[in-house]
């Protein structure tokens, strides 16, 4: 098909994508859709538990379960703004994705990911202040200043995803209109346009390298901090107690922001469609199953409100 100056496919506009997702037969395909449905399945369980047990349980409102049910809540969005539509195509043989539904799909995707990033140092941040200033706390981290801190990481990630989606789909598409993925995001994308995408790239990694760096340096500083403070205790249960809260926050920022370094901040992510699909999975499935599980399973309050709402239930 013979590429238009425009920007379009036979000189007309582009009207929609084809989202080739995963390769393989039948049986692959049937495999990948039930992993898939299971994996969300136990992504929006998991996270919309969380969210239930934060709301109704009185000793859980605190601003650090203020902050982890806000976590819930965007590891919700993030799966669901992809994985509908991805079970959907498995099953489908046309793989269809309209324009603006790709445009609005890479959007949303785009907000929440920025969202949870910045979310994350705020976590980190306001465990910082509880445990290094705890007179101070209280005060600090006020509901309004918590509310604040939330909006603004929205904020963040709205703004983030304004210029990616902006740079990205104003780009002419005139090669292909096949995306080389099971859902819409910039890599992909960008290897179907037929201008120069210098600029487009260099706003790709520049922002997520500037996100990722600030935010990582932001949850680094707060826990050496954190460390040190801790170390200066003399109460070895009250070290393991918070060494144990601390921990199942590392390993979600770990989980994480390890995952998003090798899909956007890798020299070569753009041409590394194949190893971009499983990464792809892993963030943004895989890490929204796992979180419930870190921060339930690692965390006695958690652990016991939970309790408290299955006895609830019961005798109901």
């Amino acid at each position: 098909m013979t590429p238009h100056a425009n920007g379009t496919l036979s000189g007309k506009p582009l009207q929609e994508f084809v989202l080739e997702g995963f390769q393989g037969g039948l049986q692959t395909q049937a495999l990948l859709f039930a992993l898939f449905l299971a994996l969300y399945l136990a992504a929006v369980l998991g996270n919309l538990t969380m969210i239930v047990v934060i709301t109704l349980d009185a000793r859980l409102h605190s601003p650090m379960y203020f902050f982890l049910k806000n976590l819930s809540f965007m590891d919700l969005c993030y799966s669901s703004v992809i994985y509908p539509k991805a079970l959907a195509n498995v099953l489908s043989s046309a793989k269809v994705i309209s324009f603006g539904g790709c445009a609005s799909q890479f959007f949303f995707f785009s907000m929440m990911g920025t969202t949870e990033a910045f979310l994350l140092a705020v976590m980190a941040y306001d465990r910082f202040l509880a445990i290094c200033s705890p007179l101070h706390y209280p005060i600090t981290m006020c509901p309004s200043a918590c509310a604040r801190l939330v909006l603004g990481c929205y904020g963040g990630g709205c703004l983030n995803a304004i210029l990616q989606t902006s740079f990205t789909f104003s780009l002419p598409f005139c090669s292909s209109n096949h995306i080389d993925h099971f859902f819409c995001d910039v890599p992909p994308l960008l290897l179907l346009a037929c201008a120069d995408t210098a600029i487009s790239e260099l706003v790709l990694f520049g922002i997520c390298g500037l996100i990722i760096v600030g935010t990582t340096l932001g949850v680094l500083i707060s826990y050496a901090y954190i460390t040190v403070t801790i170390l200066r205790m003399r109460s070895g249960a009250g070290r393991h107690k918070l060494f144990s809260t601390c921990g199942s926050h590392m390993t979600a920022v770990s989980l994480f922001y390890g995952t998003v370094f090798v899909m956007y901040a890798q020299p070569g992510a753009v041409e590394s469609m194949e190893q971009g699909k499983v990464v792809s999975v892993f963030y943004t499935l895989v890490i929204p199953v796992l979180n419930p599980l870190i921060y339930s399973l690692r965390n006695k309050e958690v652990k016991e409100a939970l309790r408290r709402l299955g006895q609830k239930s019961i005798t109901s």
